[in-house]
């Protein structure tokens, strides 16, 4: 039994002492939670206190912020309220000006009128003064002629209108002289002007029909087995492929400079590739009309852009582009259309037109010659109804029709296109002409001159833009010299093909020799 009871003793000792211990912990338990629920207030209130600083701290720099900014545009409305004032203090200023100003044109005005008023009652004073004698006289003048008054008058009246005529038809051929003399030389000095202001080139591209071979073989590769390759490429490309025996050269003719322009880029082409078959040949042919066809719409937009011309057709800058393979009398057209847009701008501004009218008039005046070989009718009547189709203006229509004198001018900027033209071709070096054909036209000029009776010589200056004609004085007189320089010139319009135009002038002269012994 005793140690029943020990162990019991033992187990009621631990539970107390376990009891004890429990509440010791809870108890430590409870103080700590305490302490850092304290700790935890104490936290709380220091962040409180320390956001309320930062709102408060926040509110007064929002508080400064605002008033900084409302104090600038206080300053902004004082600024703008000074800036208004100076200037109502300035117009006031002129005001008053103007007040005083008006004031004393007032006054000027009054004495003026004063004035004037003073000497109407003089000159009407005067006048009849003037009158009273003027009665006097014809008075006076009645009692001497013995006429009457009507008589008089009519007398005097046909005197007067008599000597008014005289006087009247010798100011007016006196004015018609100074004019004439001052327009003519007004216009050549702006045509002077309106050339040296534009100095082209004196030289013109021309377009080339031949190729260069290697070696003549190739003639035969060109050719072809029983001609297959070169008749393959004219049909291909429209133009003749001459073949001769000309050493390292084969000839490309053709109507159209365009097609030929293609035959011969082709041809070049197909010698330097080697590969010469009738597919080739179409297929180089094709490749090369694609690329005029770029090559011309560039010429074209390059002549528009270059004389600041705007807004044309695609079909016009194409047609112009193709001018570049044309040439007359070895005169690029392209070019001298160009040269005529130059200088029909330039005259068109020294006499205050559009320059910018007179530039596309001229750039497009020959745009006809660029499809002559393909519709009826001369260039000047394809080039207006190219144009036409095309909404070009009225101006532009006409001046391309009408640029040879073939009609009535309308429009002031035809006359100016027509004396740009003859400027551009009848320039130095702008149409060149071999030796033998220069020789032969100047002879031919002489020669026609020397046919008229009466005339003893002929010569031929100015590169035949003038023909100087020795009249005869012993079987001439003025007018006979006058009617053969007439058909001289109708003789040249009907026999000869010329650029621009050609002076014709016949001198008549009589000579008398006397020896003094």
């Amino acid at each position: 039994m005793q140690p029943v009871v020990t162990h019991l003793i033992a187990i009621c000792i631990a539970a107390i002492g376990g009891f004890v211990v429990v509440k010791f912990l809870d108890r430590l338990r409870k103080k700590d939670a305490e302490s850092e629920a304290k700790t935890i207030l104490e936290n709380a209130d220091r962040d409180a206190q320390n956001r309320l600083r930062e709102a408060e701290l926040e509110a007064k720099e929002r508080a400064l912020a605002e008033k900084t900014t409302v104090e600038e545009e206080l300053a902004k409305v004082r600024d703008e309220l000074r800036d208004r004032e100076r200037l109502l203090d300035k117009r006031q200023e002129t005001i008053e000006q103007q007040a005083d100003d008006l004031r004393k044109q007032e006054r000027m005005v009054e004495t003026a009128q004063r004035r004037l008023a003073d000497k109407t009652e003089a000159s009407n004073q005067k006048a009849k003064e003037l009158d009273a004698l003027l009665d006097d006289q014809r008075q006076q003048l009645h009692q001497l002629s013995g006429m009457n008054k009507e008589t008089a008058t009519t007398r005097l009246l046909e005197m007067l209108d008599q000597e008014l005529t005289h006087e009247t038809g010798a100011v007016i051929l006196k004015h018609e002289k100074r004019i004439a003399e001052t327009v003519d030389q007004q216009s050549r000095e702006m045509l002077l002007t309106a050339m040296q202001r534009f100095a082209a080139a004196h030289t013109a591209e021309s377009t080339t029909s031949t190729v260069d071979i290697p070696n003549d073989e190739m003639k035969g590769r060109i050719i072809g087995r029983e001609g297959r390759n070169i008749r393959a490429f004219e049909k291909a490309t429209g133009i003749d492929v001459i073949i001769d025996d000309t050493p390292g050269v084969v000839i490309v003719s053709g109507f159209d400079p365009v097609r030929r322009e293609i035959g011969r880029q082709s041809l070049d082409k197909l010698i330097a590739d080697g590969r010469i078959h009738p597919s080739r040949i179409e297929e180089i042919v094709a490749d090369t009309e694609k690329e005029i066809e770029r090559y011309v719409k560039k010429k074209g937009e390059e002549a528009a852009q270059e004389v600041n011309v705007h807004g044309l057709h695609e079909r016009v800058i194409y047609m112009l582009g193709r001018l570049h393979f044309r040439t007359s009398y070895s005169q690029n057209v392209l070019r001298h259309s160009v040269e005529v847009a130059f200088i029909s701008g330039l005259l068109a501004e020294m006499i205050g037109l559009d320059g910018d009218v007179a530039r596309r008039c001229g750039l497009l005046h020959d745009i006809g010659k660029a499809a002559d070989h393909e519709l009826e009718g001369g260039h000047p009547k394809i080039g207006a109804d190219l144009l036409k189709r095309h909404q070009e203006g009225p101006e532009v229509v006409h001046a391309a029709f009408g640029h040879h004198d073939e009609i009535i001018t309308e429009y002031p900027y035809t006359m100016l296109v027509a004396t740009a033209d003859a400027c551009s071709a009848s320039r130095p070096g702008a149409r060149r002409e071999s030796l033998e054909r220069y020789i032969k036209r100047m002879e031919e000029l002489e020669s026609i001159a020397r046919d008229f009776k009466g005339v003893e010589q002929a010569f031929a200056i100015q590169a035949g833009r003038e023909l100087r004609v020795i009249a005869s004085a012993k079987d001439t007189d003025d007018s006979k010299a006058a009617k053969i320089c007439r058909d001289i010139a109708k003789r040249f319009e009907e026999q000869l093909t010329y650029p621009g135009e050609i002076k014709v002038t016949v001198v008549r002269e009589s000579r008398f020799t006397e020896l003094a012994r």
